[in-house]
């Protein structure tokens, strides 16, 4: 994705209010049998149907994974999500599977499902079971070319993301019951050396040689493996936030993409300004994330800082607070107003499961989480207006 962020303060472009960051979104769905249930192992065919979008592999072969283009306003990109959810919605159906967008499947594969791929191979014979976990998140990516100030943004972003935890899990059941926690995938994914929220960095190099650490110590094999909740891109100008699981529909995806665009935008205006990010205790950052991802929107929030939980619902109106001059800017409060609102009513994706859960059987549960992937998608090829 290319960078249109400048640092020049020379730069008519760095004075402009009007200043655009590029954002993309990944999206990682499991494949299930719509009759059983259960996990589907037949990603390699569904990403070889004919397609509008790209469709990638993942670790696990009931995995399938879409990718938006580069888009430059938000209406854009919420249209392009649901195309993709629509094309791997159709591809799949194609093979006689299903799309879910849930963090973990509601019935754990068979062992020995990963994807056939030298890499994920090799990831298997070193991390052993590890590898066999199915966990499903969404990746956005904005535009920021400048590593040196990537690294500060990530800085900047870090006290944020139990909140961005909280308001988008969507994985509490697994094996066929309640795990207790609004974010299992959280909990698995943080097993992996690599993952959960990245250190306070001094710089880009600080920022490489963790990672030179991580590859030498044999932690990693690749930059790829670098699973921290914000990274630096190897191979794309942007800076990526991995924290969420995927969210339940699309409108909740486009929420999740503005507030994280804006708070890039909110770090840089920051930065610009002299103002580097205080730094936030790792252990109170990763206590703070383990409770978001056990009580997501439904209890309390742990501290950033020393001190005891705040209702959750405080810190998601502090952050559309401290993000509204950025979303102002971009034309986006509105949206994510509106959005957020109804996610703190209705619920995120891990509350509408257990409403399921509670009034049904886990076929009900199956269909409410499929109805929710696909519920605005039915979009004509030519379909461009804005999605609200």
């Amino acid at each position: 994705m290319t960078s249109t962020v400048s640092t020049d303060p020379h730069d008519p472009l760095h004075m402009n209010t009007e200043r655009r960051f590029t954002v993309g979104v990944e999206e990682e769905f499991v494949l299930i049998d719509p009759d059983s249930g259960e996990p589907s192992l037949t990603n390699t065919l569904v990403a070889a149907q004919p397609c509008d979008v790209e469709l990638q592999l993942e670790l696990s072969r009931c995995q399938i994974e879409t990718c938006t283009p580069v888009c430059t306003n938000i209406p854009q990109l919420h249209h392009e999500i649901r195309q993709a959810r629509s094309a791997a919605a159709a591809a799949a159906a194609r093979t006689g599977s299903r799309i879910l967008a849930t963090g973990v499947p509601l019935w754990a594969p068979p062992p020995g499902s990963i994807t056939d791929t030298p890499r994920y191979h090799r990831m298997a014979e070193r991390f052993g079971l590890l590898a066999e976990q199915v966990i499903c998140g969404c990746h956005v990516h904005v535009g920021l070319a400048d590593r040196e100030l990537a690294a500060q943004v990530s800085n900047h972003i870090r006290p944020w993301l139990p909140t961005l935890l909280a308001l988008t899990a969507n994985s509490p059941i697994t094996a066929g019951t309640d795990t207790g926690h609004a974010s299992w995938r959280h909990q698995l994914w943080a097993r992996w050396p690599s993952a959960g929220p990245p250190p306070y960095f001094d710089s880009a190099d600080h920022y490489d040689e963790i990672v030179a650490d991580l590859a030498d110590s044999g932690r990693i094999l690749d930059t790829r493996m670098v699973y921290w909740d914000v990274r630096l891109s190897a191979h794309l100008p942007t800076i990526e936030i991995r924290i969420s699981d995927v969210p339940a529909t699309t409108t909740e995806t486009a929420l999740l993409a503005t507030l994280i665009r804006a708070l890039v935008i909110t770090s840089v205006t920051a930065l610009e300004k002299g103002w580097l990010a205080a730094p936030v205790d790792q252990t109170l950052l990763q206590t703070a994330c383990h409770t978001a991802a056990r009580h997501g929107l439904t209890g309390p929030q742990a501290r950033t800082t020393p001190g005891d939980p705040v209702p959750t619902h405080g810190p998601t109106a502090h952050l559309l607070a401290y993000l509204r001059p950025a979303l102002e800017e971009s034309g986006d409060y509105e949206f994510a107003r509106v959005a957020l609102t109804s996610v703190l009513i209705h619920g995120n994706g891990a509350v509408r499961q257990r409403n399921a859960h509670h009034t049904g059987d886990l076929r009900h549960v199956q269909d409410v989480i499929s109805r929710l992937t696909t519920q605005d998608c039915d979009l004509e090829p030519d379909d461009t207006a804005s999605p609200w």
